[in-house]
């Protein structure tokens, strides 16, 4: 079974990282969504909007293997230039470094597509202070969640990103409970 799925991730990255997020991502907001509400919902009436929130996930699985090896360049270059710190490739703080620039600069943009794209499936209105602590998200969770994922070897990154995504809709969807109980 583990040989099977290093073999997909290596030998199909753009595939891969489209199934991994798209299902684990999918998974993390339901989770969210089931804490908060305290039971299950599927996004609405039958399969459809379920099924793009998905491909919405899987596309974005893909931006995010393209981001990955652009980011780890974004860094070589910058530190060849003299633009940055001489880190040793590999080390916590070139992870650190291309997490940084890959949430700073990537982030806020897929965050915002995300977003805008969840309120179009869902029929919703943009709501910009909500769109604001998810920008937050980027420093408090993403930034050291994605230095742990950017130490692994480039083929198993996308499987812990895809870990990671179920993380962050189980505290999210704690966080909205609190919220909620502290406003009653």
């Amino acid at each position: 079974m583990i040989e099977t799925y290093l073999n997909f991730v290596k030998n199909y990255p753009l595939l891969s990282s489209a199934v991994q997020i798209g299902i684990l991502g999918t998974i993390g907001e339901l989770i969210a969504v089931r804490i908060r509400m305290k039971q299950w919902y599927i996004f609405g009436p039958g399969p459809g909007r379920l099924l793009l929130k998905v491909l919405v996930w899987a596309f974005l699985g893909i931006t995010f293997k393209y981001a990955f090896t652009g980011f780890f360049a974004y860094v070589d270059t910058i530190i060849e230039k003299g633009w940055w710190f001489q880190i040793t490739k590999g080390s916590f703080f070139y992870a650190l470094s291309v997490s940084f620039f890959a949430n700073i600069i990537y982030g806020p943009v897929f965050v915002t597509f995300h977003r805008f794209t969840d309120n179009k499936i869902e029929g919703k209105e943009m709501d910009w202070n909500s769109l604001q602590k998810a920008w937050w998200s980027l420093v408090w969770f993403w930034i050291p969640a994605m230095t742990t994922v950017f130490i692994l070897p480039k083929h198993l990154q996308i499987g812990l990103l895809s870990l990671w995504n179920i993380a962050l809709g189980i505290m999210l969807g704690y966080f909205a409970v609190k919220s909620q109980n502290s406003t009653k």
